[in-house]
């Protein structure tokens, strides 16, 4: 199988609990298609779907302007921070 290296690029990221517009609240009392089963907690409609997002998460700035969150170990493994 061939190799390949992640190209650098810098992100734009805030960690969770937060105030971010990408963040809606679950209403799975309202909608039984959301995938969580505990009412209150937060989302990010990403490219892929849904994603909970819970305490210590990344919201990251993905390269095309969409958002995701990142738990905490992989963000660390993954970015640093820029001067």
């Amino acid at each position: 199988m061939q190799k390949f290296r992640k190209k650098p690029v810098v992100v734009e990221a805030i960690q969770y609990p937060c105030e971010h517009p990408a963040l809606r609240k679950c209403e799975c009392h309202k909608d039984s298609r959301l995938a969580c089963s505990a009412c209150g907690k937060e989302y990010i409609e990403t490219l892929e779907g849904m994603m909970i997002v819970r305490p210590g998460d990344w919201i990251i700035k993905g390269v095309q302007g969409e958002f995701y969150p990142c738990r905490p170990d992989i963000f660390e493994q993954t970015y640093e921070p820029v001067e």
